[in-house]
C-alpha cells in the first residue's frame, strides 16, 4: 500500500480500526442502518476534532442524512454555517454537468483536500455515496472502476481519509469485485481491514486496458 508523503497524524477511528495514514477505503453495506452505525462515529469524531467533513450523496437523501447527524449530537446548523461540514449532491460532484468525467472528478477531489488544508483544517474526512454509478443512462458512469483506481495516484499525497460507500443490493457482483480491487482498505461486515485483493493502480489500469474497459 502506498504511503502518504505528509506527516503522520493522530489515529482516526474507523469501523473498529485505527488509521494513522492516508486512507482510501471502500465500504460495503446491506442496509442504511449498517451504513450509519459504521460512519456516524467516524464523522462525529472528525467534527469534534475540528476537522473538515465533505459528504457527497443523492440530493433526495440530504434531509435524512442531516437528521442522522443531529441525532448523533452534531450541531448541523453550526458546522454547515462555518463551512466545516459540506454536503453536496451528485449533480455538484460526480455528475456535474450531467455526466461523469474521471478527470473532472479527480480534480475536484484533489481540490477539496487542498482547500481543507488551506482553510486550516488538520485533515478532511470525505465520505462519498457511489450509487450514482447505477444510473446507466448517464454518460461516463461505466468508467467508475477506472476512476477509483486512478484515485490511488492522488490520495497518497494527502493526509486524509476517503471512504467510498457501496450498497451491495444495487451493484452487480462483477462491479463489486472490481471496486474492491481498487481500494487499499475495505469495510465489510462493519469492520475495516487491509484489502488482500487490492491491485496497484498502474497494474490494474493495464488490466482494464487489455479488457477494453
Amino acid at each position: 500500500m502506498e504511503q502518504s508523503t505528509t506527516r503522520k497524524r493522530p489515529g482516526v477511528k474507523l469501523a473498529g480500526s485505527v488509521v494513522d495514514r492516508s486512507c482510501h477505503a471502500c465500504a460495503f453495506f446491506h442496509t442504511r442502518e449498517e451504513y450509519y452505525d459504521v460512519l456516524l462515529p467516524f464523522i462525529k469524531e472528525g467534527l469534534q476534532a475540528g476537522e473538515k467533513a465533505f459528504h457527497v450523496l443523492d440530493a433526495q437523501d440530504h434531509a435524512e442524512h442531516l437528521k442522522q447527524l443531529e441525532k448523533e449530537g452534531i450541531s448541523v446548523s453550526q458546522v454547515k454555517q462555518t463551512g466545516q461540514l459540506e454536503v453536496r449532491p451528485w449533480e455538484e460532484a460526480y455528475l456535474k454537468p450531467g455526466h461523469f468525467s474521471q478527470d473532472a472528478m479527480l480534480e475536484l477531489i484533489e481540490g477539496v483536500l487542498k482547500e481543507g488544508r488551506g482553510q486550516g483544517y488538520p485533515m478532511t474526512r470525505l465520505v462519498a455515496n457511489m450509487e450514482w454509478a447505477c444510473k446507466k443512462d448517464v454518460p461516463g458512469v461505466k468508467d467508475i472502476v477506472k476512476y477509483e483506481t486512478r484515485l490511488n495516484h492522488v490520495l497518497p499525497r494527502y493526509d486524509d481519509v476517503v471512504v467510498c460507500t457501496y450498497d451491495l443490493s444495487k451493484h452487480s457482483a462483477s462491479v463489486v469485485m472490481d471496486i474492491m480491487r481498487t481500494h487499499p482498505m475495505v469495510i465489510i461486515g462493519g469492520l475495516l481491514q487491509e484489502n488482500p485483493f487490492f491491485v496497484k493502480p498502474d497494474e490494474f489500469l493495464q488490466e482494464l486496458h487489455q479488457r477494453g474497459a
